[in-house]
C-alpha cells in the first residue's frame, strides 16, 4: 500500500481501501526509508490526467463492499448480483468496462463475468501443486498486474502478499477489486523488479511471472530475487523461451509476437543454467509447452489483436517476424 503518502493525499472520503502497512509489522527487516521515498515519487503516477478515467470509475463506486468472496475456484469471485440495485449494477458494469482490456483473469465480480485475454487460472493451476504451503508465509508477487494471482493466493492464508507494479493503471484495477473485497494481507506497491533488494532476506515465496525475458540484464536480477528470499525460500519462475536443446537465448531485433520490450528468450536448458549460475539450488523445471491460442486470446472484456494475431497465419510454428513460437516454462528453485 501506498499507506502515509496515499491517505494525506486523498480527501477525508478515502476513495481507497487502506490497508494495514506491513511496514509497521516488518519495517525492522526492510529498507524501510528507500521503500518510503519510491512510494512518494510514484504517487503523483496515479494523478496524471490519462489516469483520470481509471480514477474516476474507481471512485464512483467506491461505496460497493461485499462480505462474500471466493478465491479458491479457478475465478475470482468478489460479491454476489444480488447486493446491488439495478442502478448500482449499471454504475459497476460501466466502471469494470473502463478497464478493458483485462489482461489477467478470470473475475466474477457481483455476478458480472470477466474473461480476460489470459486463462491465468491455467497459470496457477500448474503452479500450485508445486509450491510450499503458502500459510503463513510472506510472500512477493513480482509483475502483480490487477492482482488476480494476489487474490488466489489469499486463499492460503499467507502472512502478507505484496505486489510488485510500476503501472499506474494497474494499481487502479486493483484498487477497484479491493475495495470491495478488503484483504487486508494483500498490498500493492507502485515498485518494479529493481526495488526488490529493499526486501533483503524477506520473503518466503517470490512469485516472478512473466517478467524475466523483458529484462536486459536476466541473471542480474535472479541474483536479486535470491538476496530478497529468506533462507531456503523459494522462488517461482514463468518465463517465455523458444524450443530448443542448446543453453541460448533469442535477442529479438525489435518486436518478438508483435511485442516490444522482449530482450531474451531462452530455451529451457538455458532458463535451468541462468538460476544455477545466479546461485540457486535444487532448480526444478515443471512445466514446459508451447503457448496456445486457448491460453492467450481476444475475449468480449480484451477485444484487442491477441496471439493467434501475432503467429504467421501460414506457418503457427513462427511468429509473424520469423521468430520460433513461443514456448512456457516454468521453474522452481530455492535458496540454501
Amino acid at each position: 500500500m501506498l499507506h502515509d503518502a496515499m491517505q494525506s493525499s486523498f480527501s477525508s472520503e478515502a476513495i481507497v481501501y487502506t490497508a494495514p502497512d506491513y511496514l509497521d509489522q516488518y519495517g525492522n527487516e526492510l529498507n524501510r526509508e528507500a521503500i518510503a521515498t519510491v512510494r512518494q515519487e510514484r504517487l503523483a503516477s496515479l494523478f496524471t490526467p490519462s489516469m483520470q478515467p481509471y480514477l474516476g470509475a474507481v471512485e464512483s463506486v467506491r461505496d460497493l463492499h461485499s462480505q462474500w468472496f471466493d478465491f479458491a475456484g479457478d475465478t475470482v469471485k468478489i460479491g454476489r448480483a444480488d447486493e446491488l440495485s439495478a442502478e448500482q449494477q449499471q454504475q459497476f458494469y460501466r466502471a469494470l468496462q473502463t478497464f478493458c482490456p483485462w489482461k489477467k483473469g478470470p473475475f466474477e465480480l457481483f455476478g458480472v463475468a470477466i474473461d480476460a485475454e489470459w486463462r491465468s487460472d491455467w497459470k496457477w493451476a500448474r503452479i500450485l501443486p508445486h509450491i510450499q504451503p503458502l500459510g503463513d508465509r510472506k510472500v512477493a508477487d513480482i509483475g502483480c498486474h490487477n492482482g488476480y494471482f494476489m487474490f488466489r493466493m489469499a486463499d492460503h492464508k499467507p502472512a502478507c502478499v505484496i505486489g510488485f507494479e510500476p503501472v499506474a493503471k494497474h494499481f487502479w484495477n486493483f484498487q477497484l477489486l479491493q475495495n470491495i473485497a478488503q484483504q487486508s494481507q494483500l498490498s500493492f506497491e507502485l515498485l518494479g523488479v529493481e526495488h526488490i533488494h529493499f526486501y533483503p532476506n524477506f520473503f518466503d515465496t517470490i512469485f516472478c511471472l512473466g517478467i524475466l525475458y523483458h529484462h536486459t540484464d536476466p541473471i542480474g536480477l535472479l541474483v536479486k530475487l535470491r538476496e530478497a528470499l529468506a533462507p531456503k525460500g523459494e522462488l517461482i519462475i514463468d518465463c517465455q523461451g523458444i524450443p530448443g536443446d542448446m543453453p541460448v537465448a533469442l535477442t529479438p531485433r525489435k518486436r518478438y509476437a508483435q511485442a516490444r520490450g522482449i530482450w531474451f528468450l531462452p530455451t529451457q536448458s538455458c532458463l535451468e543454467t541462468w538460476m544455477a549460475r545466479a546461485g540457486f539450488s535444487q532448480v526444478h523445471s515443471f512445466f514446459a509447452a508451447p503457448l496456445s491460442i486457448e491460453e492467450q486470446r481476444r475475449t468480449a472484456w480484451a477485444n484487442i489483436d491477441s496471439l493467434q494475431e501475432f503467429l504467421d497465419p501460414g506457418d503457427r510454428s513462427q511468429t509473424i517476424e520469423g521468430y520460433p513460437a513461443p514456448w512456457r516454462y516454468y521453474l522452481i528453485a530455492r535458496k540454501d
